[in-house]
């Protein structure tokens, strides 16, 4: 008998560390079988990414890890066992994920491991954002059942909306680790010239820069419930919870703004249990 997700040792992990998330609130909203397979995908993603944000080896090593889960990807849609990807198997079967967009995630998690991004032009952030947030989502509007337009462009905007707020709740952790997600064009307008992550952030300049990208992220969020105000076939509970917590989470940034010393933000338990009788409870 094929064991069901949760039960296999990497996705009953991701599964544990996600419990208590805004994601895992806003997957459990969903049928068991479309819930297993976002958790099977958020696995898959959280496994690559630990190969760049734990800083395990060095670059070229994690270079080489990268590849080799594109090796699997690639094996597991030959036909082949899959090695690490096989516990993705029956969730492509059954939805019809795309090689691509597990593959684009890969290419956007090898953008981190082949030299720490750091004000990077507008285009080069939003072609980051399209792979490692994205194509999350077009994986995850498969399991969704919505139809390949309207999902392909909620994923379009809410991955990078998405995105963009963490890269704002995030400023002081990327910093540590090296890392500057905001862009070069943003920075020189508010006239920070630095490019050293603990540099730029010491300075209140950033504030600008950093409103100036979260201004982006609402016009993705506005983007995203537009098509979801259409009502599209498909499953739309989830992506309208994460919308919601998100944008909530990008609100409150702004209150506080993105001077130092930043604050970082969170939703409480019980403001997340209001937003999901908002928003979880809709057809």
């Amino acid at each position: 008998m094929r064991p069901r997700a949760e039960d296999t040792p990497v996705t009953a992990a991701v599964e544990r560390k996600a419990a208590g998330s805004s994601f895992y609130a806003a997957m459990r909203v969903l049928p068991k079988a479309q819930r297993e397979a976002m958790y099977a995908i958020y696995a898959f993603c959280r496994a690559v990414d630990d190969i760049v944000d734990d800083a395990q080896g060095n670059r070229v090593e994690r270079a080489q890890q990268l590849e080799s889960w594109r090796h699997d990807v690639e094996a597991l849609f030959r036909g082949g066992e899959g090695g690490c990807a096989a516990f993705l198997r029956h969730h492509i079967q059954r939805f019809g994920l795309r090689k691509e967009d597990f593959l684009g995630v890969i290419d956007g998690m090898t953008m981190d491991a082949v030299e720490d991004i750091r004000a990077p032009e507008l285009a080069i952030l939003d072609l980051y954002c399209d792979r490692v947030a994205s194509a999350v989502g077009r994986l995850s509007v498969k399991v969704f059942g919505m139809e390949e337009e309207p999902g392909h462009e909620l994923a379009h905007h809410l991955g990078r909306a998405l995105q963009l707020t963490n890269i704002l709740r995030d400023l002081d952790e990327d910093a540590e680790i090296g890392r500057l997600y905001l862009p070069a064009e943003f920075l020189l307008e508010a006239g920070v010239t630095e490019r050293e992550p603990s540099k730029v952030l010491s300075t209140p300049s950033v504030d600008e820069a950093a409103r100036r990208l979260a201004r982006i992220a609402h016009e993705h969020y506005a983007q995203a419930r537009r098509v979801l105000r259409k009502r599209p076939i498909g499953l739309l509970r989830a992506p309208r919870l994460m919308g919601a917590v998100y944008a909530r989470i990008l609100v409150r940034m702004e209150r506080h703004g993105w001077a130092p010393p930043r604050k970082r933000v969170h939703i409480g338990k019980s403001e997340l249990v209001l937003i999901l009788l908002r928003h979880g409870l809709m057809g």
